[in-house]
């Protein structure tokens, strides 16, 4: 089974490109399913992507996913596209699902992606030394709440993000720190907000492209280099940090090339740079407006961008 769904896939593929000599194909009145996940750029961006689709008149609905599993629920054609997936945090599920077949890969942003521990501008004067995680770990003490035991207290992102890594990591470097788990981003960003008010060390895990990519806000604190293999999970030794110039990437049921086929090729053309996407968080984390607010936005002062993917 998993050899024909992975035939079934490549298939799907040729025949898009074999379909450029012949008429093509209408798109399904079935809407178009796309994924909204927990954290701000990924939903303004299904909101982005599916007024573009709606805007050569095909219907779409939007779904809560998990952003682990969601690789499976396109494979298996409950929802439909991917439309940001990073490569440290959700690589790995992500290129399972391709060795199983029934996901299309739809290329890459322009955007490069950093996934790391980050800390604001005001706490490099509070822990001479950073960047680098030996300096960090020297200050951990700085970084202790009521709950750390002593130990340096680093915010995470919600579990499904990282799950165990961040421990494999803590454990391979024996940092003196131990590792919380946010509900979701707002939580990270609520966070950042507490400390900075009495100026208190904090450290916790922020990407890029996003809204604190503006100005001088913070730097993401420097691990051993990336090296494919090197994670705990990969069977290396977890002493390493995160890709520092990541992919970011899209992904689609195999059936959508034969079933949605105008809103395909123009998903295939959809590339965010790393501007695009942080001005996408900042519009909602920023300036306040609402996922679908700040999509609306987007789609009005960057027509000229949109409509040349159609």
């Amino acid at each position: 089974m998993k050899f024909l769904k992975k035939l079934a896939t490549a298939a799907a593929v040729s025949s898009l490109v074999l379909g450029a000599t012949v008429a093509q194909a209408e798109d399904s009145k079935e809407p178009i399913v796309i994924p909204t996940h927990n954290w701000t750029s990924q939903i303004t961006m299904a909101y982005v992507i599916g007024g573009i689709f709606e805007s050569i008149g095909d219907n779409v609905s939007y779904v809560p996913a998990d952003s682990q599993a969601v690789y499976e629920s396109i494979r298996n054609g409950d929802v439909t596209i991917a439309h940001e997936i990073w490569q440290s945090t959700f690589g790995k599920s992500f290129n399972n699902a391709l060795d199983a077949g029934g996901i299309i890969d739809v290329g890459k942003h322009a955007a490069v992606s950093q996934e790391e521990w980050w800390y604001p501008a005001y706490v490099g004067e509070l822990c001479p030394g950073l960047p680098s995680w030996k300096a960090l770990n020297d200050c951990s003490e700085l970084f202790a709440t009521a709950g750390s035991g002593g130990k340096g207290r680093y915010l995470d992102g919600p579990m499904d993000w990282h799950g165990q890594e961040t421990l494999d990591r803590i454990e391979a470097l024996d940092m003196n720190f131990t590792a919380k788990f946010a509900g979701s981003s707002g939580a990270l960003w609520a966070e950042l907000e507490s400390a900075a008010k009495d100026n208190r060390a904090v450290v916790v895990f922020n990407w890029s492209p996003n809204f604190t990519d503006a100005g001088d806000g913070g730097s993401f604190v420097e691990f051993p280099a990336y090296s494919d293999g090197c994670k705990v999970s990969a069977g290396g030794d977890g002493k390493c940090g995160s890709p520092a110039a990541g992919w970011l990437k899209k992904a689609a049921y195999y059936q959508m090339p034969a079933k949605w086929p105008a809103a395909y090729k123009i998903f295939n053309q959809i590339s965010f740079t790393k501007g695009d996407i942080g001005n996408m968080a900042a519009l909602v984390d920023i300036d306040g407006m609402s996922h679908e607010e700040a999509a609306t936005k987007w789609l009005a002062d960057n027509e000229a961008k949109w409509k040349s993917w159609l």
